[in-house]
């Protein structure tokens, strides 16, 4: 008994030790990866702001042994990690199954963060490569060698899975991205992502749709915590907030002209600050819209709610409204049993902040992006005061067809109030003919409020089945 103890006792000081062994040689490696991961990174600071630099030969060489090493010793744990999951389970084989994969999963992440050397790059590195947005030098493709704050460059690179395994997507990793226009708007972005991770963001809504809107969309995910108003006063009921101005209190004000919601109602700050005016005077401009007609007698581009749900009783369910706005549309059919989601910015007035506070569901969604709903499932689509004369026709083509993929066949698209030039008109409606959708509604009126040049289009379509093609 007391040799089969020792021996055990041995056993296990063999494993420890042996333990001990591999955490040091693991470690070491990762120190000589991060060394050379860093000493890249300051080559690559050096070949863009003093002489552009490429790395020397025997620099390359390091880099591919490192990256050489670092595979053999991955297979070597994956092996370990396979061989002890085909033995009979038990708490020590657990505990060091677990302990094989942490080390596993830190190693491949310093692997996946080693530049991209190619073997037949060893005597002939790649001169001058350039991106096409920036006109930098630059030392490879990939997208973190593009900026130089460490949280774009910890965002956009690839973030292995664990054990080397697919997902349950299929992947061998997670692909974060950014739009491509944000590495042309490289200084803006780099400010936006400047801040101390799990400290407070900085208040730049702003500065992030500026960043939209010029087409870095998506942005990048953040590891601060947004800024919220000092004192936040609990919404109002449901029955209340509707058709209610909000607390004051709820919204940060800093970036607005008007500093509450009496201003913005009362639009105390002049025609044209923002596209939509009237739309925080709920009692007055609001509480009419899709329930009552403001001149029954004349010709109007106007469709009353009821009317247009009338079209396909009980289908209309659940719909997207595309707008500038408040979420009165979405308010309104709500109390016909209708979902809206409602697409907004804030166009120099805090719309997300208004629609939320009044008990709906705002979607923060610049026209550059694609809609984040899967294709036929929406019921309706509505738009009013956004998709003008001001849009280009290609843009409009994208819209259309993205719109004509997330609704359902037997799905109603409704365009509100669309208006142009005359000269304009043809062109414009001949996107949306090219729809091929069954016309419910169809009317062209003038615009009475300015001259006789431009006209209102107003319509309500509906999507056809089309056939599957393989």
């Amino acid at each position: 008994m007391a040799k089969q103890s020792v021996a055990l006792k041995l056993g296990t000081w063999r494993g420890i030790h042996s333990s001990l062994i591999l955490l040091g040689t693991l470690s070491l490696l990762i120190l000589v990866a991060t060394f050379s991961k860093v000493y890249s990174f300051r080559l690559l600071l050096l070949s863009n702001t003093v002489c552009n630099q490429e790395p020397s030969r025997s620099q390359i060489r390091t880099q591919i042994q490192v990256r050489e090493t670092l595979d053999k010793v991955i297979k070597k744990i994956q092996t370990e990690i396979q061989e002890i999951q085909n033995r009979p389970t038990t708490e020590s084989s657990m505990k060091q199954n677990s302990f094989l994969a942490d080390i596993l999963g830190l190693i491949e992440s310093v692997q996946v963060s080693l530049p991209e050397i190619q073997e037949n790059s060893q005597l002939n590195p790649p001169i001058n490569q350039s991106h096409h947005l920036l006109g930098s030098k630059q030392l490879s493709d990939e997208p973190e060698n593009h900026f130089l704050i460490e949280e774009i460059r910890k965002y956009v690179k690839m973030k292995p899975n664990r054990l080397g395994k697919q997902n349950f997507m299929g992947a061998n990793g997670t692909f974060t991205s950014i739009g491509h226009a944000c590495f042309a708007m490289r200084k803006d972005l780099e400010e936006y992502m400047d801040y101390d991770v799990g400290d407070f963001c900085n208040d730049d809504w702003k500065l992030a749709q500026k960043l939209m809107v010029h087409g870095c969309d998506p942005l990048p995910r953040r590891r601060c915590f947004s800024r919220a108003p000092q004192l936040y006063d609990k919404p109002f009921p449901i029955e209340e907030s509707m058709w209610k101005l909000p607390n004051n209190r709820n919204v940060r004000w800093s970036q607005y002209r008007c500093k509450n919601f009496t201003c913005l109602a009362a639009n105390s700050t002049g025609k044209g600050f923002f596209k939509c005016a009237d739309c925080f005077d709920l009692s007055n401009h609001e509480m009419p819209r899709w329930v009552k007609l403001e001149n029954p007698n004349e010709n109007t581009s106007d469709f009353l709610a009821h009317q247009v749900l009338e079209l396909k009783p009980g289908e209309i369910r659940i719909g997207l409204d595309f707008s500038v706005g408040t979420g009165t549309f979405a308010a309104r059919m709500r109390e016909l049993n209708v979902t809206i989601v409602t697409a907004t910015i804030n166009f120099g007035a805090p719309f997300s902040e208004m629609i939320a506070l009044r008990g709906l569901v705002p979607l923060y969604l610049t026209i550059n992006q694609r809609l984040p709903f899967f294709e036929n499932t929406l019921d309706l689509i509505h738009t009013t005061r956004f998709l003008d004369g001001w849009i280009d026709f290609v843009l409009l083509d994208f819209v259309l067809y993205d719109w004509d993929r997330v609704l359902r066949p037997g799905g109603l698209l409704w365009i509100d109030s669309f208006f142009c030039l005359k000269e304009d008109l043809d062109d414009y409606l001949e996107s949306f003919k090219m729809l091929r959708y069954k016309k419910h509604k169809w009317v062209i009126v003038p615009k009475l409020d300015k001259d006789d040049r431009e006209v209102f289009f107003s319509a309500v379509l509906e999507k056809p089945p089309r056939p599957f093609r393989s």
